[in-house]
């Protein structure tokens, strides 16, 4: 069993290197990665059985310090790849071309950003929750004022209501708060943040009245010690499942997955024959890791826009809420 697929290593920055490679490996070319800590499963996944067919040759390491957090690297020209659990920003986007910066963008997979509950909570009914509920427990307004459950609900108890939640560096905070609060970056303040989503399983974990949110990924790590809550964005509740996200039901929280490359890296032999990897693995090792893999045909388009170094981003520095994965399909196709 890989290293990746007991347990997402609560680090924040990870170097990877094949088992067996000799210690002059750490001399070889290297590829830094930094950024998602959503991605981070993904890009180690790939890093892994990279390095093990490169047989140390290259040495590849994934950082984990948020998509912000990523970004403000990527643009400091620190790092060869960037991991984003959203597009990048009209800000990164400024930021980077200051600093002559280029990049390709490359969908990898799909995620169900998924809302968590700790297994004891006996009040939540039938598991869902409305993305008006969400919102009345996460929009800046709440802060200092919905402290209980029952506030959020009168049928639910008088709880405390303890919240877990990415910090403001994270993408996942920036799509979370954009699709229920309205706004990206509108939220309380009050609640316990931060990258490691680690640390978000466990909160939830371990108190019977918390509530948390992150990837896909590290709730199906950890499912058998999670509840997770089925969102009804209008049109009932939806469970999070690779199955929903794939039909398009999960809305507003299906969300596709990045992976940035700098323009100047990609014409390096090792990022290039790494990125080619990706694209030809995929599907089976997104899958393995717990998100939803993109159709061969994406890979196959990323690649090519790899190849012909297609510069730019097709979100034009904005997130798209609950865009699914044939409108994605259909943006790239037009980049």
């Amino acid at each position: 069993m890989k290293l990746w697929q007991k347990v997402f290593v609560p680090a924040l920055f990870v170097g990877v290197v094949a088992a067996g490679a000799p210690q002059s490996a750490l001399a070889q070319a290297a590829i830094k990665i930094d950024g998602s800590s959503t991605v981070f499963p993904v890009s180690e996944a790939f890093a892994e059985e990279f390095q093990i067919s490169k047989r140390g040759k290259v040495r590849v390491t994934v950082g984990m310090s948020g998509t912000g957090g990523g970004f403000k690297k990527f643009c400091r020209g620190e790092t060869d790849m960037s991991n984003a659990s959203r597009p990048i920003s009209t800000e990164e986007m400024e930021a980077c071309r200051k600093a002559g910066i280029k990049y390709i963008e490359l969908p990898v997979a799909f995620d169900a950003l998924t809302v968590v509950i700790n297994p004891n909570n006996n009040w939540v009914k039938g598991n869902a929750m409305t993305v008006a509920d969400l919102k009345k427990m996460w929009e800046p307004a709440a802060q200092g004022r919905i402290n209980t459950w029952k506030q959020v609900r009168a049928e639910w108890p008088a709880e405390k209501l303890m919240l877990f939640g990415p910090g403001a560096d994270s993408g996942t905070f920036d799509y979370f708060t954009e699709a229920v609060n309205g706004k990206s970056k509108a939220s309380r303040g009050d609640f316990t943040a931060s990258e490691d989503d680690n640390t978000l399983v466990q909160g939830v974990v371990n108190n019977k009245s918390a509530l948390g949110y992150f990837g896909f990924a590290y709730y199906a790590a950890h499912k058998d010690k999670l509840r997770a809550v089925a969102i009804d964005g209008g049109k009932g509740p939806v469970m999070p499942s690779i199955e929903n996200v794939i039909n398009g039901t999960y809305s507003p929280l299906s969300r596709p997955l990045f992976v940035y490359v700098r323009d100047t890296s990609a014409t390096r032999p090792e990022v290039r024959e790494f990125v080619q990897f990706m694209m030809k693995q995929g599907s089976a090792l997104v899958s393995e890791v717990g998100y939803v893999p993109l159709p061969q045909s994406a890979y196959d388009l990323a690649w090519k826009h790899f190849d012909n170094k297609k510069l730019g981003t097709v979100f034009g520095g904005h997130n798209q809420v609950g865009i699914t994965i044939d409108e994605l399909l259909s943006m790239e196709a037009k980049l």
